[in-house]
């Protein structure tokens, strides 16, 4: 929104996702949790299982945000491969760590395999990110955060990353409800409020369509001032009942 606002990027990471096996849900989790910190979510990419796509993706990504979230790939198969992928597109060697070998020695005592003590191989450099939920940590590196992808999980990373992060300004949004007719019909209205209004965002997510119900849209006005946001929202529906057009602030 404002060039002084963090802006974040999601990588995520897993052949399940693109085959539609796993819904992933963790990309939600991950934008509300950035809103509420003022951080602006900008890209989103999923890849597959695939080292040079996930070091092409994570390259990119890194160098245009200041925040990137990774999810998947850090669990103990054969296909687990997001911190092979990491150093490698970071240029460092992937060692054991102490810590993370030391906690996870703790989780799985006798039935701590090779397989499991592949999750404590972590990029030079890199600092852990706690794990309470299974104890096996994910990572930070410069400013990559990589996370698990089961969302429990993840959304318990969210806890340890949070204190790490710049915020910005919090961005407030008012939702105001048009019902009767489509979002065609106030296209203009709303193409004209944002012209005269830079500093707002507006979007329109109609609702209805190819249903016997109630038709309309919902226009959303966002920004990160809330005296702005008031007066925008209360500007838009001067104009859409000067239009014959029914709406009310949800």
């Amino acid at each position: 929104m404002t060039e002084s606002s963090p802006t974040a990027a999601v990588l995520i990471i897993g052949d399940e996702v693109l085959s539609g096996r796993t819904q992933d849900t963790n990309l939600n989790t991950i934008a509300r949790f950035l809103a509420a910190l003022g951080i602006d979510l900008i890209e989103a990419r999923t890849v597959g299982d695939r080292k040079a796509q996930i070091v092409e993706a994570l390259n990119a990504l890194r160098a245009g945000h200041d925040y990137v979230f990774t999810t998947g790939g850090i669990g103990p198969t054969h296909d687990d491969i997001t911190a092979d992928a990491v150093a490698t597109a970071f240029g460092v060697a992937l060692p054991e760590h102490p810590e993370a070998l030391a906690i996870l020695e703790r989780r799985y005592g006798a039935e701590f395999n090779a397989p499991r003590r592949r999750m404590a191989r972590i990029p030079a450099g890199g600092t852990l990110i706690a794990n309470p939920v299974t104890d096996a940590p994910g990572f930070q590196i410069g400013n990559v955060f990589v996370m698990a992808g089961v969302p429990k999980i993840m959304t318990a990373m969210l806890e340890d990353v949070a204190p790490r992060l710049r915020t910005g300004a919090v961005v407030h949004a008012r939702t105001v409800r048009v019902t009767g007719v489509g979002e065609g019909s106030v296209a203009d209205i709303l193409s004209a409020a944002a012209q005269a209004n830079r500093d707002i965002s507006y979007g329109s997510y109609p609702f209805g369509h190819g249903s016997v119900g109630e038709i309309g849209t919902n226009l959303v006005v966002r920004g990160r001032d809330a005296m702005k946001v008031d007066a925008a929202v209360e500007a838009l529906l001067v104009e859409l009942a000067a239009a014959g057009i029914e709406a009310m602030q949800t």
